[in-house]
């Protein structure tokens, strides 16, 4: 089965190439906040855009894992390698809380690290649905977009009051163009890690208005899956600077991709 999802995976490397060439949760606010809602503890929202054949710019891969109204089996959510797969599967995370719902966000995810004082809450996109995911990720980066999920009778505020971002999927802004302008609206020191392809040039000019620290992203086509976010988030959980955590994606890329660590560590990046 390993075998099989390592092929899929050698498929995603190249779903940007062709582009590349020329339990209950809120619903999303699309408001501002000016003022950050302060959190208990540490929070990190990761933004997926499930991996869609039909309705996104990439190269298709197989049919039940390139379904991006199917989350259960899609690569980049529950295939193997996949966030909700691969978290689930993390002896130093639980699953607290699962979420079916109906909109841009097919489901909702929220994970509590078993040791530290940290939350992961995850969003799966509909396929369809990229542009809006990209967009929220990155008003969430500028504190532009409010949100919160309950954990027992606890409410975690999320969005753009979650101290890392993270957006894993296709880059979307290889076939679409975004007008709008992200503005930092607040203080808060905010990191963001994009795990997408090329995405350094891509989103470069709307990240930097946002005030966000890019943590981790890419200078090439790559395979945005679950490993690698693993590694960057288990380093910043940490405290460790940007240099360690690009070294350690780069480790954990390497080990899955088999693509050298000379190949990795040019790869991915870290900061401006």
């Amino acid at each position: 089965m390993q075998t099989v999802y390592l092929l899929f995976i050698c498929l995603s490397l190249i779903t940007c190439h062709e582009k590349s060439k020329p339990s209950s949760t809120s619903q999303i606010i699309s408001t501002k906040t000016a003022t950050p809602k302060i959190n208990k503890s540490k929070v990190i929202h990761v933004f997926v855009a499930l991996c869609d054949n039909i309705n996104q710019g990439i190269v298709k891969v197989p049919a039940a894992i390139g379904n991006g109204q199917d989350p259960e089996r899609n690569l980049y959510w529950g295939a193997a390698y996949g966030v909700k797969s691969w978290y689930k599967n993390q002896a130093n995370w639980k699953l607290v809380s699962q979420s079916k719902r109906n909109g841009p966000v097919l489901e909702r995810c929220l994970f509590k690290h078993k040791t530290e004082n940290v939350f992961l809450v995850a969003d799966a996109y509909d396929g369809v649905q990229i542009k809006q995911c990209t967009i929220d990720f990155l008003k969430s980066c500028s504190g532009n977009l409010d949100d919160f999920v309950l954990s027992g009778k606890d409410s975690l505020f999320c969005g753009g009051n979650a101290d890392l971002l993270a957006y894993v999927g296709h880059d979307g802004l290889m076939d679409f163009s975004i007008s709008e302008r992200f503005e930092n609206v607040n203080d808060k020191k905010r990191s963001a890690i994009i795990l997408a392809c090329k995405s350094k040039s891509f989103f470069a000019p709307h990240l930097k208005p946002t005030g966000a620290t890019p943590l981790l992203w890419s200078n090439g086509l790559m395979s945005p899956e679950a490993y690698t976010l693993s590694a960057a988030i288990n380093g910043w959980i940490n405290n460790e600077h940007g240099v360690n955590i690009h070294k350690e994606a780069a480790i954990a890329y390497n080990q899955y991709q088999k693509c050298g660590m000379k190949g990795a560590m040019n790869l991915l990046a870290t900061g401006w």
